[in-house]
């Protein structure tokens, strides 16, 4: 009699791991959104993306940025201007939103002052 309850106190004891194992991989694996206001003056500059030299838009642009929920990501971008010297800069961007939309609405502001080359 005591094999068949040490047979299901194991049983038991590995449904409740598995399930366990489940839950929080499920919970690792969820998407929540960041998201940065990226403006320039002069207005007009395109926004590049270093890590893969990827466009993300021209100044004024509200990018978002999708990931696991909770993380943070290290963000360097170029922004180029014709007359102007190409400018570098770094952000952190968090993934704390439920939604691209909840991200928008609180964005990062990223402002950047353009000089102009010497050929003009």
């Amino acid at each position: 009699m005591s094999q068949i309850w040490s047979l299901m106190a194991k049983k038991s004891l590995l449904i409740t791991a598995a399930g366990a194992m489940l839950f929080l991989s499920g919970c690792a694996g969820s998407t929540q959104f960041g998201a940065a206001k990226i403006s320039s003056d002069p207005e007009g500059a395109e926004v590049v993306n270093l890590r893969d030299n990827s466009h993300l838009g021209t100044t004024p642009v509200n990018v978002s940025f999708a990931g696991d929920a909770g993380t943070s990501e290290f963000m360097t971008i170029q922004l180029r201007k014709q007359g102007y010297i190409d400018k570098i800069t770094t952000f952190w961007v968090n993934k704390r939103h439920k939604t691209a939309l909840e991200a928008d609405d609180n964005a990062i502001d990223i402002s950047v002052t353009l000089e102009k080359t010497g050929n003009n």
